[in-house]
């Protein structure tokens, strides 16, 4: 038994000891395939401290900045095709990497095809729970699109016909900018530029209906205190 006792302790304190590495987002800012001289940023992301972060494309280190607020971003001004390339934040500590991101893939083409404009139904301000549709529209006949959410590495394919991309039971997590970009599905993609963005906003009122709530049984059970006082000191004081 004691053993036992003594080997949970030590397991305890190694958990302790070795905190698990923090995780590194990567995404680009705005999202989307970028033309020739257009400009981003690259963010590198975590909840952690202030240490580097270190930007690598294609296995080759290109900078490090310390982050701020939990973010570092890295500018990619007046792009060429030579920035496109497979890119990855790296997070130091005391010259050693303790997590990597995963890979982002930067293309940059020109835009050839009109530029599309996103819909979202039934609107940008919506209940929780709701069921809310995203429509990408294109002059286009054949034309895919890409939906982006601003701070996701990843895009969702959306139809360009009326059933669009839909999303059932939504909630605080689903917020943000969103915004789409086409392209051909022929063997020489071509794309559009990215749409306007559209910001999302869930108003979940579940914590609100708490508060009430809570202030409601405080009320009650303030006046309850009031009436049992008065009940108790009544007779004393004729």
């Amino acid at each position: 038994m004691l053993l036992l006792v003594t080997f949970g302790a030590w397991l305890v304190a190694q958990s302790k000891a070795a905190p698990s590495a923090p995780t590194i987002s990567i995404f680009l800012v705005p999202p989307g395939v970028m033309s020739p001289g257009g400009s981003a940023s690259i963010c590198c992301s975590c909840r952690c401290d202030s240490r580097n972060f270190v930007l690598y494309k294609n296995g080759r280190q290109l900078g490090s900045l310390r982050p701020r607020g939990g973010r570092a971003e890295f500018a990619v001004s007046n792009a060429t095709r030579g920035d496109a390339g497979a890119y990855s934040c790296h997070y130091v500590v005391e010259g050693a990497v303790v997590a990597r991101s995963e890979t982002l893939e930067l293309m940059v083409q020109e835009f050839r095809l009109p530029t599309p404009v996103l819909s979202v139904l039934p609107g940008q301000d919506v209940h929780g729970g709701a069921h809310v549709s995203f429509r990408c529209t294109i002059a286009h006949p054949s034309a895919g699109c890409f939906l982006y959410l601003e701070g996701q590495l990843t895009a969702e394919l959306i139809s360009t016909g009326q059933d669009g991309y839909n999303l059932s039971h939504v909630y605080k997590g689903h917020e943000g900018r969103y915004s789409c970009q086409c392209f051909t599905r022929s063997v020489l993609m071509e794309w559009s530029a990215v749409s306007q963005t559209l910001d999302l906003v869930v108003r979940d009122y579940t914590w609100s209906n708490v508060l009430r709530l809570s202030l409601g049984a405080g009320v009650l059970a303030l006046l309850g205190l009031i009436v049992a006082e008065a009940l108790c000191c009544g007779p004393g004081l004729r």
